[in-house]
């Protein structure tokens, strides 16, 4: 098999290959792993097929993880390797250290991650650890390299993201809450959507507002922190 073989047919159940790479014993893989791929969302396109899946639709918590779940290991199973979600754990895997791993992404100068096809809007719904080792592409540079502007610094209406800094969560948090948080809560994080290599993948309202009610319900107001 190949990766592209992989990436074909994962796109075809609404998942985009994101990386690849081969583990060293330090990379926590799992033993026996030639191969690592990481899995995120098809965009903008995934969000129509999870809609009319039964894990959305059928009211039970967690659908997206739920439908990651179902997919992956579908995959996973077909092409002979083993699914991993980032909410396995604990132990949780070592998601953002693969992520750097496969040449692909790279922390931006706001902290967050990014990507060198999707920017900003890189996310992952999983991995899938195969025994043989695969041909890999060549790795790239990372796309803030050239990005003389950097728009993600100075997009966050309240400065929770910005160059050099760490991401202040309850700042970001306290202002999703408020009335003039709507149209983060609503139409999604402004920081990320504008980095020009997202531009393209906006997601839709109702997508946008799903994340982010999902963000907001990791919160715990008792603790200050996430849940």
């Amino acid at each position: 098999m190949s990766l592209a073989a992989l990436s074909g047919t994962a796109r075809a159940c609404g998942l985009a290959l994101r990386g690849a790479f081969h583990p060293d014993p330090g990379d926590r893989a799992p033993e026996g792993t030639g191969t690592l791929v990481l899995l995120g969302p098809d965009e903008p396109g995934i969000w129509t097929r999870f809609e009319s899946s039964p894990e959305y639709q059928d009211g039970l918590p967690d659908p997206l993880d739920r439908w990651s779940e179902r997919v992956l290991g579908g995959l996973a199973q077909r092409f002979g390797g083993a699914a991993i979600l980032p909410s396995d754990g604990p132990p949780w895997p070592p998601f953002l250290h693969w992520a750097e791993r496969t040449g692909e992404a790279f922390p931006s100068p706001i902290g967050l991650y990014t990507h060198v096809e999707v920017g900003l809007m890189i996310s992952y719904r999983g991995a899938i650890a195969l025994p043989d080792r695969l041909a890999l592409p060549a790795g790239q540079a990372s796309p803030c390299e050239t990005c003389t502007a950097r728009p993600c610094t100075t997009a966050c209406p309240v400065g929770a993201l910005s160059a050099g800094a760490t991401y202040d969560v309850p700042a970001c948090q306290r202002f999703l809450r408020s009335v003039e948080g709507r149209s983060c809560r609503e139409r999604g994080c402004r920081a990320r959507l504008a980095c020009p290599l997202s531009h393209p993948l906006r997601r839709r309202d109702q997508q946008a507002a799903f994340h982010m009610a999902a963000f907001m319900g990791n919160w715990d107001d008792s603790k200050g922190e996430s849940a």
